[in-house]
């Protein structure tokens, strides 16, 4: 096919799968693939024999987040289930029928939206409730502290659920997802608008990104805090963030540029400075930053319709890449040794 023929080839080391429903996330757990379907399902392992577990039956997943240990997922149903990598389930939040609208998770560590209030259940359990503006699409932990953010209309707030009053941080415009740098300083937020806008946390200093032409709705850190990855272009961008004011004052770098060819979803490895890049039309690609080269891991899908990648994933030790389309193809790239 002449739209992969320039990249060298990793198709040899991907194991697909046909898990038959639209896949909203992927994760690893233990080491083994887990893949969170609309359906309501969770899927565990890459091989024929994977089994399947109803963590929302007879509803759909809307949202996910994971941990080493575990995936959280809220559904349609109201309800939030906490899965182990045994596959041993708990429902840990039940909003009586009003849809998850977004879910994080840390070291045990829990919080979902729903509605115009968020809950935060500690690692032991315990539940606390923050009523906030307006619907919440957007919650992140901080790497250090049981700490949140949360990103809604007009800003975000940054709470403490064991202790003190929320910090509001504005900004006008509906911002919704949210992502907080590995080393703690920046806190970024997609927007409504095709753009992102971020903050220094000690002080609360803006910071705006912005000439995306389309939503940014995934985005990654690099494992060293310094670049920020994003989807929304036709490219993967490329924030940089080593300096004290972000990326104020720099241009954004450009991986796997591809023409009219929309990226959805962005995944920086655990270790190098490479980010699977994954498309509208099904591509994934990884890209290094130190000298731009480009390896093909999977090929678009001639019928692109919802075949746009919607989850990636890599283990602990940036051996496997898992992947996911709405179209409910799914895989594990397995990258060779050396």
């Amino acid at each position: 096919m002449s739209a992969t023929a320039p990249y060298p080839s990793l198709l040899d080391n991907v194991a697909p799968l046909a898990l038959g429903e639209a896949v909203v996330a992927a994760a690893f757990l233990d080491e083994a693939p887990v893949f969170a379907l609309a359906n309501g399902e969770l899927h565990f392992g890459d091989g024929a024999e994977g089994r399947r577990l109803p963590a929302h039956p007879g509803a759909a997943i809307l949202a996910a987040a994971n941990d080493a240990r575990h995936i959280v997922t809220g559904g349609d149903d109201g309800r939030v289930v906490l899965t182990s990598a045994a596959g041993d389930m708990e429902t840990i939040g039940d909003e009586k029928g009003k849809w998850i609208d977004a879910a994080a998770l840390r070291d045990g560590a829990a919080a979902w939206s729903a509605g115009k209030i968020v809950r935060a259940r500690s690692a032991k359990g315990e539940t606390k409730t923050l009523d906030i503006p307006s619907t919440s699409r957007g919650l992140a932990f901080f790497p250090k502290g049981y700490r949140l953010a949360i990103a809604h209309y007009n800003g975000a707030t940054l709470w403490f659920p064991n202790a003190g009053k929320p910090e509001t941080l504005a900004w006008a415009g509906s911002h919704i997802d949210a992502t907080i740098s590995p080393d703690g300083r920046f806190l970024v937020t997609s927007m409504q608008e095709n753009a992102l806008h971020g903050w220094r946390v000690a002080d609360a200093k803006n910071m705006r990104m912005a000439g995306y032409p389309g939503k940014t709705r995934s985005f990654s850190w690099s494992h060293d805090g310094k670049w920020l990855a994003t989807s929304g272009a036709d490219a993967c961008i490329v924030w940089p963030f080593s300096g004290k004011d972000g990326p104020m004052g720099q241009a954004p770098r450009e991986c796997g540029v591809r023409a009219n060819t929309p990226v959805t979803r962005v995944a920086f490895h655990p270790s190098a400075l490479v980010v699977a890049i994954g498309f509208d039309d099904g591509l994934i690609l990884l890209a290094r930053l130190t000298d731009g080269s480009e390896l093909l891991a999977r090929r678009p899908v001639e019928d692109a319709k919802q075949a746009r990648i919607a989850a990636l994933a890599w283990d602990a030790k940036g051996a496997r890449l898992a992947f996911g389309a709405e179209n409910g193809d799914a895989g594990v790239l397995t990258l060779p040794k050396g």
